[in-house]
Order: structure tokens, then sequence, then C-alpha cells
């Protein structure tokens, strides 16, 4: 991966560390092996407020205006209680605003408050996620990277993860820690000069892409199939008498989808988590999968995602439709079913890329990266199914 840091547009940012937050951040969101459609996070710590990335904001679009400003000792309070709720927190991060017009912060506020650097940035980097969720992953990681390294296994994202690494790092000397990688999850770079803290990333990243491609051959992954034009709708059609509304049907038919769909351990694999956890609210935490029969696999799919909900829900949880949001044709490819182009063109990325670091890690012994169970605790947050209660 290469640094598209340039010195010449930097310049101008140099007295405006908000400003260099935004083109850094800018920077990180332009490269899709890095984040997805809303995914990662920055931020920059300026006379005692934390400037966080806001809800709704994407890092390759990000303005000024996108970066909530919180008071910096509140989160840094937030981080010692014992416990605290997703939606209390949400509601003590707004509260502590300086301003109220910008957007809620993100959930990960506290946990880059208590990271003690100016810039951090945070990404669901694809080539360190997909060494993550392979077998022994974490000894593999800390080869690679060495003890400078902080890692960190997974925990639920929100609260839960910022009081663990509060917990876990009380007693480090922050200036030994080279970077932080989260299990099945993503990385963390930080520094006070925010080329650096960018620029950290990128060697973290590139460091996983080198390991992959001495191990890892992959068949072409954009290139266009020739299947059946009428299938997608076909898929579209069955899915449409299940879920009450229509969707957009987008095929994948490249040789790395086909491949993908051929797999003889398909119907287990994909039940063995994604790529990071917040995608499982995009694409849910598996597809449906056709042999030859559409609505026979379509019905399936229902039936067990209730089973999944079933096993996992509270008497406070409210289940969501029981439509997949991508299918895997056995021999064809995917079909992605967004409730418009958009969205089916968003899963179809995200979709796309789960199945590289699917196909990378059976090359590297196995892939594994979240239980069902810890799929539903993110796909089931709280924040998510408060709105569907309103």
């Amino acid at each position: 991966m290469t640094s598209l840091f340039d010195d010449t547009i930097a310049e101008q940012y140099q007295n405006d560390p908000l400003a260099m937050r935004v083109y850094t951040s800018q920077l990180l969101g332009q490269s899709k092996e890095l984040v997805l459609h809303g995914g990662g996070n920055t931020s920059v710590k300026i006379d005692n407020i934390l400037y966080v990335k806001g809800s709704g904001w994407n890092l390759d679009t990000i303005e000024k205006g996108g970066f909530s400003p919180v008071n910096l000792d509140v989160l840094l309070e937030m981080a010692t209680r014992e416990t605290l709720s997703d939606t209390q927190m949400v509601a003590e991060q707004r509260a502590a605003m300086a301003d109220q017009s910008y957007p809620n912060p993100s959930i990960e506020a506290i946990l880059h408050a208590i990271i003690p650097y100016d810039y951090v940035d945070h990404t669901h980097a694809d080539a360190v996620v997909t060494l993550t969720n392979t077998p022994n992953a974490k000894v593999l990681v800390q080869k690679l990277y060495g003890e400078s390294m902080l890692i960190i296994d997974y925990v639920m994202p929100g609260f839960e993860l910022a009081k663990h690494i509060y917990e876990v790092t009380r007693n480090i000397d922050w200036d030994t820690i080279s970077g932080m990688i989260l299990m099945h999850h993503g990385v963390f770079t930080f520094d006070n000069d925010a080329r650096r803290a960018y620029e950290k990333m990128i060697d973290i990243v590139t460091v996983a892409e080198e390991y992959l491609s001495e191990r890892v051959t992959l068949a072409c992954g954009d290139c266009e199939g020739k299947s059946d034009p009428s299938l997608p709708k076909a898929v579209a059609l069955e899915v449409e008498k299940l879920c009450g509304y229509e969707v957009f049907p987008l095929i994948i038919d490249s040789p790395r989808a086909q491949l993908f769909s051929i797999l003889p351990n398909l119907e287990t694999l994909v039940k063995k988590g994604g790529l990071t956890p917040e995608h499982v609210i995009r694409i849910k935490p598996f597809p449906a999968i056709i042999d030859n029969n559409i609505a026979e696999g379509i019905a399936h799919f229902a039936k067990e995602y209730k089973a999944y909900f079933d096993a996992n829900a509270s008497s406070d949880h409210i289940c969501l439709d029981l439509a997949p949001r991508y299918v895997v044709i056995k021999g064809v490819g995917i079909v992605v079913l967004g409730k418009d182009e958009k969205e089916s063109r968003i899963i179809g990325e995200i979709v796309k890329h789960t199945i590289t670091a699917i196909l990378s890690a059976e090359q590297l012994g196995g892939w594994g990266s979240l239980t069902l169970a810890q799929m539903f605790e993110m796909e089931y947050w709280e924040l998510e199914q408060a709105k569907l209660k309103k």
C-alpha cells in the first residue's frame, strides 16, 4: 500500500489541525481496502476537545462539519465507569458536545479519547483483518509486527471495547507502542503528527498485504461472467414474496465469486463470521445458499435466520425481516439484494471484500472470524433496536 500524503497539499493545513485531520481522513477513505461505506473513524484532540468522526459521515468525503466536538475530560471519566449502556453512552457523549448542531459522535469516541495522542486513525483494513481471521492468528500477528504492536482480543465495539482497552493500557508506556490491532475487527494508529499517524497505518497494512501476496493466489475479482441474465430477477421475486418489499438484484459472477460458490465447506464457512463486525448490519450474519431450487433455498434461509434469532434473542429483542441480503448460487456466483440500486452496490462491495478475505484465509489454514452469538450481539445492538422500537 502506498502513502498518498502530498506535502504540497498538506502545507496549507499546517496551522489548522482540524483541516489536517480532514485531509488525512480523506486519504484513508480513498482506499476501499481500508474502509467501506461509513467504516472506520478518526479524531484529533485540540484544546481539551476531541473532534471525532460523527455518525453518518464517510471518511472519503468527510469535512470539518463531520467531526463532532466532545469534551475530552467527560470522555476520559466515562472510561473509568464499571458499566455503561451504549444508549446512555451516546446520550452522555451528545450532552458533552461543545456544539449541539454536529452529528452524534462515533461509538468509539471514548476509545479515541484514552489514546494519548493528538491524531488517532482507525480502519478495518482488509489485509490485516484477514490475517486475524485465520488459525493461530494472534501468534501470527505478533510475529509479523513484534512486541511493540498491542494486540487486543475481540470485544464488542462501543463502551465494552473502550473499557477493556482502558484497563489493559493503564500501566503501559504508549511511546513503546507502534499501533494496535483488534482481532477480527481492525487497526488503530496514533501520533501527534497527522502524517506519521497516517503512514503508520499504511506501513502496518503493507506488512499484511505482502504476507498475503506471498502465500495466496486469487482469481480475478471484478471480471464479468456470463450467467443467465434472468437469474437475478428470479431470485429477487422469491425474496420479495418473503419480505413484502421490492429489491434491486445485482449479480456478481466473477471467477472469484464462482469459486466461492463451489467451496466444499460453503455451508459451514459462511457462518464463521464476516470480515469485520459492522458489516453484519448491512449483509446479515450469513447468506442464503441455492443449489437447484431457488424457492427452497430462500425458504431454508428464512428458517435458519429465525433459528439464529431464537437461539440468541431475549424477550426484549425485535426480529428483523427474514430475507437474505445476498444469495450464493452454487456454480454461478452471488446475487445481492438491496432495497434499491445504491444499497445493492454497497452490499455488493462488502460481499466482494468478504469473499476475497475468506478465500485468502482458506489458503492460510482456514477462515474463522466471529461466532453467531457475537454476530447477533452486533446485528441486534441496542441502539439499532431502539430505532425499531420507536
